[in-house]
């Protein structure tokens, strides 16, 4: 049975979008899904969604809620990351306050300038983690890199996880850029 291991699944309607794509795949229909979050309430919220997307559709994958990254990712073939750390308040919005504070204008701060640098000095100790994780856990696994910024990202995981298969994918306006290491 293929095991696709969600690592931030309280991102309800990320997951959702997601989790319904994968269950449209006649391969993926009747596989097993793992949303792992650090959130309890979130994580109860997104597994009664992947249920219910789940009938709605016709699918019938063993759904499992998990707390514990290590035991979520282990023995995964897709690992589809979807977190954000420091949520909204306070860090996207210290991300546009910081350099407004210095007169510089943040258009986006998840992914460019001052603002995406911040997020990237955040994220990429957990991505890291996780990259570890899969390593020990499930090796062989690709990940589906969904966290932003994607191009800070991608390149810490070429520079500190070589071995790790991943592609980055972004889900903004087509076409859309990517980063692919297999």
């Amino acid at each position: 049975m293929i095991k696709v291991t969600f690592i931030g699944a309280g991102s309800t309607v990320f997951m959702k979008n997601i989790l319904t794509d994968i269950l449209l795949e006649k391969n993926f229909s009747n596989c097993e899904i793992v949303l792992q979050d650090i959130d309890d309430r979130r994580l109860k919220t997104s597994n009664l969604v992947a249920e219910k997307v789940s009938k709605s559709i016709g699918a019938n994958p063993k759904i499992i809620i998990e707390k514990n990254q290590k035991k979520a990712l282990s023995g995964a073939d897709f690992v589809i990351l979807m977190f954000q750390i420091g949520g909204y308040e306070p860090s996207t919005v210290i991300d546009f306050e910081i350099p407004a504070k210095y007169g510089l204008k943040q258009t986006i701060g998840d992914t460019l300038g001052i603002g995406g640098i911040m997020r990237g000095l955040r994220t990429v100790p957990a991505l890291l983690s996780v990259a570890k994780n899969m390593n020990e856990v499930c090796p062989s696994a690709t990940m589906l890199q969904y966290v932003n910024p994607m191009a800070i990202n991608c390149l810490a995981l070429s520079k500190f996880a070589p071995e790790l298969k991943y592609v980055g994918l972004c889900h903004s306006v087509p076409p859309a850029p990517a980063c692919i290491s297999m």
